[in-house]
């Protein structure tokens, strides 16, 4: 990356740039999967009043979006989007790593998400990155895979 990373809390003035951030990032998979992932369709006006968000910024730029919820013995990721320029650069590990930070900070030993199981690059990531699948079921005329990962 070319420019200094920084990260701060994403808030509620921060929807619409959210996102129209998560929907470019995400569109590349829509002819893989037939449908829009579902964080393209999320309503992040409503996900800010609730879930945690940290906004990683290239310069002035918004460069990466992790979105996470606090369950009673996990932390879910609900959604993780690097810029398409910047992906395979580190910035998904680090996202990540805040993800496992903010798990600990609260007392939480363990990181879940899912991702379609269409989406190899992601589950290539994911199991890089230490997470095990856990299981793959179906879901809208595909499958999802469900993974965890202590910390």
């Amino acid at each position: 990356m070319n420019q200094p990373l920084t990260f701060r809390p994403g808030l509620a003035q921060d929807a619409e740039l959210i996102r129209t951030f998560v929907r470019a990032t995400f569109a590349k998979w829509v002819p893989i999967m037939g449908r829009e992932p579902l964080p393209m369709t999320a309503d992040y006006a409503e996900a800010l009043q609730h879930n945690s968000f940290v906004l990683a910024f290239a310069g002035d730029t918004l460069a990466g979006v992790l979105e996470t919820v606090v369950e009673d013995d996990h932390l879910w990721v609900e959604t993780v989007a690097v810029r398409s320029d910047l992906q395979g650069q580190g910035l998904g590990q680090i996202l990540m790593a805040k993800a496992a930070d903010e798990a600990r900070a609260k007392g939480l030993g363990e990181l879940r998400l899912l991702t379609n199981a269409a989406l190899t690059s992601n589950l290539a990531f994911y199991r890089a990155n230490g997470f095990r699948t856990d299981k793959t079921e179906p879901f809208r005329g595909g499958f999802v895979v469900w993974f965890s990962k202590s910390v």
